[in-house]
C-alpha cells in the first residue's frame, strides 16, 4: 500500500517517485529466499541494502539511558527490558540520529497489561517525555490507544498484537506522511498538514524507547533501521 495521497496538492511528485521505487526494491527483495540473520544481526542481504544495525543485543552501545529513572531499562537475553518508573533510552548511532525519512524495524514483545513506546524524530534531555512522535506500543494496558498508533495525532483501537509474542513493527516516514505495519500489515497512515508546530512535529533526529510504568513489561530486539532519501 503506498504511503501517499495523490489527491493531495501539498504531496510532492518528487516524493511520490521516490516511495514507489522505494515499494518496487522492497516487493524485489521479498521475492528472493534469503537465508536469516541471528538475532541483532544483519544478513548479507540487509547490508546490502544499507540496513544499519541499531542494537547488538549484548550491550548499550550507540544508545543512551536518560537520567529521569535510568534502572527502569536494561538488557536480558537479548532484548532491551523496559519495567520501572519512566525513563527513555536514545539511539546516539551516528548514522542515525538525526534521521528525516527512514524505514524503521524492530521486533516487539508486550507482557499482558503493559504500555510503551517508540519514538522518533526525537533528541537526548535527560527526563521527561522527549520532543517527536512516538509510535504506541500497548495491547491489553487501559490507555485505549494500541499498538500501530501515532500517538495523539493519528489512533488505533484495536490491538494488532497478542501479549507475550513477538511481532514485528515498522515505520516508514517520507517527506509529510508515516505509516506503520505490524507483521507486515498497514496499521495507520498518519499524513502531518501544513503549518503544525508544537513538540509533535515530523522533522529529523533520533529514536527512542520508552519504559512507561512500573506494571509495564516491554522487549525490544532486532532493531534497525534504512535511510531514505
Amino acid at each position: 500500500m503506498t504511503i501517499f495521497d495523490k489527491s493531495s496538492t501539498n504531496t510532492s511528485v518528487t516524493y511520490i517517485m521516490r516511495h514507489l521505487l522505494y515499494i518496487a526494491t522492497l516487493a524485489l527483495s521479498s521475492s528472493i529466499t534469503i537465508a536469516h540473520a541471528k538475532d541483532n544481526e544483519l544478513s548479507d542481504t540487509d547490508k546490502k541494502a544499507g540496513w544499519i544495525n541499531l542494537f547488538n543485543g549484548k550491550d548499550f552501545s550507540g544508545w543512551k539511558i536518560d537520567k529521569w529513572n535510568p534502572t527502569s531499562i536494561t538488557i536480558k537475553d537479548g532484548a532491551i527490558r523496559c519495567q520501572g518508573k519512566p525513563s527513555m533510552l536514545y539511539c546516539t548511532n551516528e548514522k542515525a540520529k538525526d534521521a528525516k525519512n527512514f524505514h524503521f524495524i524492530a521486533d516487539v514483545m508486550t507482557k499482558p497489561g503493559s504500555n510503551g513506546g517508540i519514538f522518533f524524530h526525537t533528541k537526548y534531555q535527560d527526563k521527561g517525555w522527549p520532543v517527536g512522535h512516538e509510535a504506541q506500543v500497548n495491547q491489553t494496558q487501559g490507555d485505549p490507544v494500541k499498538t500501530g498508533s501515532i500517538y495523539v495525532v493519528k489512533k488505533h483501537l484495536q490491538a494488532p498484537a497478542k501479549d507475550n509474542e513477538w511481532f514485528r513493527y515498522e515505520i516508514i516516514v517520507m517527506g509529510d506522511t508515516v505509516e506503520t505495519k505490524v507483521d507486515g500489515k498497514t496499521i495507520v497512515i498518519y499524513k502531518e498538514k501544513p503549518g503544525i508546530a508544537g513538540k509533535r512535529k515530523l522533522s529529523q533526529g533520533t529514536f527512542g524507547i520508552q519504559a512507561h510504568d512500573p506494571n509495564s513489561i516491554v522487549l525490544t530486539k532486532n532493531i534497525k533501521v534504512k535511510l531514505l532519501p
